[in-house]
């Protein structure tokens, strides 16, 4: 469970502060020699807040450095600037006149907490230093709230370093879990694909097998065949793929058995085909299979970024024997042909509707 503080309560309540720092430099502009120097830094912490406060959409809650250094040089420019109107051993005290302390801390923590860590510290020490050179004395780092400035930066920062280890460790975590389920759905894909394909194969095979036993394996000259025939199916179910459909596997039996060698392979080329427009390539694959008078029919996918899904190509040998030599040997994966073999089919099938009717006009 993620849960976010919408933006501007952070934002409201860093400039609350910002305000109350500035009304308590009002309040106390009858203190200090002068106050004109001590209005123009109040503008200018005032300005310098307002430009921290303000998300930059490139970067997001990371600070540009320019805007880092503009609120470091007015954490500068401002103690030294009101401390020069004051005098630290005024004899009723400076009271809220030292409203800079505070308000540098201020400034600085937005600073730390839009990640320019740096910038941060270099504005609480100069803050430090400034206080102890002016004062005379270290004691006065917590009289005047220097020390409460640092240790607020201080917080900042170790807020921000938890915050980004949490980040860091909850991006691992999800990407842990997208792998894990990645994982786990390439396994349940596995195994539907292993059941699917024992249960093809069973569903094809079981009647022969059958035979086999009832007959002891004394087999028909046409039943040993139709084994041959079967276990090309067996093979179509391993290295067609997405070619098959009830039609193709009814076509490509049909023709095996009047003789044809059919070798189909699927390289993953139609692995992006919608299944309507599948459907359409399984109709146009079947009707020529069914009307092909070829000795051999080679049937393979075409690779992806073609207008093309399948290749058909038909093979004839006036050399039977050659043929029948050819069929014992159809799980070759070498499919060169003999210098007899003329082609006598070649059809491509488009793999989109629209480039069929395309080319029809």
């Amino acid at each position: 469970m993620n849960v976010k503080l919408p933006r501007w309560l952070p934002i409201g309540l860093a400039a609350v502060f910002s305000v109350y720092h500035l009304l308590l430099a009002t309040v106390s502009l009858g203190i200090p020699r002068n106050a004109a120097p001590v209005i123009v830094c109040m503008v200018l912490y005032a300005v310098a807040t307002a430009l921290a406060l303000i998300p930059v959409k490139k970067q997001g809650l990371t600070m540009p450095v320019w805007m880092a250094s503009v609120c470091l040089a007015v954490a500068v420019i401002v103690p030294l600037v009101v401390a020069s109107q004051l005098d630290p051993n005024h004899p009723g005290g400076t009271g809220y006149a030292t409203w800079y302390v505070a308000a540098v801390g201020t400034l600085m923590v937005i600073v730390s907490t839009r990640r320019r860590h740096g910038f941060a510290w270099a504005g609480v020490a100069f803050l430090a230093v400034h206080t102890v050179v002016w004062s005379g004395n270290l004691s006065d780092l917590a009289a005047f709230g220097v020390v409460g400035s640092v240790s607020w930066v201080g917080i900042s920062h170790a807020l921000q370093a938890t915050l980004a280890r949490a980040g860091r460790d909850t991006r691992e975590f999800i990407r842990a879990e997208q792998e894990a389920a990645d994982w786990q759905a390439a396994q349940e894909a596995h195994v539907n694909e292993r059941q699917f394909r024992l249960l093809q194969t069973g569903r094809t095979a079981r009647p022969m097998l059958q035979r086999i036993v009832a007959t002891g394996g004394d087999l028909t000259p046409e039943e040993r065949q139709e084994c041959l025939n079967l276990e090309g199916a067996i093979r179509d179910e391993i290295r067609g793929r997405r070619l098959l459909s009830d039609e193709v596997r009814h076509e490509v039996m049909a023709a095996r058995r009047r003789g044809t060698i059919v070798s189909l392979l699927d390289e993953g080329g139609i692995d992006d085909v919608e299944d309507d427009e599948l459907a359409r390539v399984h109709a146009e694959l079947a009707s020529a299979i069914r009307d092909a008078a070829a000795d051999r029919l080679i049937i393979r996918t075409v690779a992806p970024g073609s207008e093309y899904a399948v290749t058909v190509v038909g093979l004839s040998s006036e050399d039977l024997e050659s043929s029948a030599l050819g069929s014992s040997n159809a799980g070759d994966d070498d499919e060169d042909d003999d210098d007899e073999d003329e082609v006598s089919l070649w059809l491509q099938i488009r793999r989109s509707s629209v480039e069929v009717e395309r080319a029809d006009a």
